[in-house]
């Protein structure tokens, strides 16, 4: 039998080992790194997908009404999550549209709702701190942010500056420990 260590461990390692890059990368904080998790390797794969999206449900809060997955790297996440859990997904843009409905959010109302913020790898948490202030503005209350990946790179501090509760389902250091073992 699988113990859930030892299987968080096991899609740790499938996911370091599915999307990690090496070379230099240059972030989206404009840091530069040796190693890139390209999320989008992880995330075309339906398998990996939904292992990863089911770890992620495991950390949602109680009393959440919806879901909303960060433009681009949240959407895939959030709509598997979606799936697993039965909650309602939104899709939030970075910047609302300028045209049409004009809205953040995709998918549902914000106001009033009880969010989880899905993020794929976290950085410095420029986008999810921009996105969440967004979301507050138009009326909703973010119960967590969650990730597949914070890199232990300064965004958890900053998210938490803000008043965030981030739910990672790895770190960098447990994706890398459980790549060696």
């Amino acid at each position: 039998m699988t113990t859930p260590a030892l299987a968080s461990a096991d899609l740790a390692r499938r996911i370091h080992d599915r999307a990690l890059l090496t070379g230099q990368f240059t972030l989206r904080s404009g840091a530069t790194s040796d190693a890139y998790f390209d999320k989008y390797m992880f995330e075309s794969d339906p398998e990996l997908l939904r292992d990863v999206a089911q770890a992620l449900v495991r950390l949602l809060p109680p009393q959440v009404d919806a879901v909303a997955g960060l433009e681009l790297g949240g959407v895939p996440l959030a709509t598997v999550v979606s799936q697993l859990s039965g909650l309602p997904a939104l899709f939030v843009r970075k910047q609302a549209k300028t045209y049409g409905t004009c809205r953040l959010a995709e998918g549902g109302e914000v106001a009033g709702r009880r969010l989880a913020v899905i993020e794929d790898v976290l950085s410095s948490g420029g986008q999810v701190i921009d996105s969440c202030r967004a979301l507050r503005e138009r009326g909703a209350e973010i119960r967590a942010v969650l990730c597949v990946l914070d890199r232990e790179s300064g965004g958890a501090a900053n998210v938490a500056a803000e008043g965030l509760k981030l739910r990672p389902a790895f770190t960098m250091t447990e994706m890398l420990i459980a790549a060696e073992a």
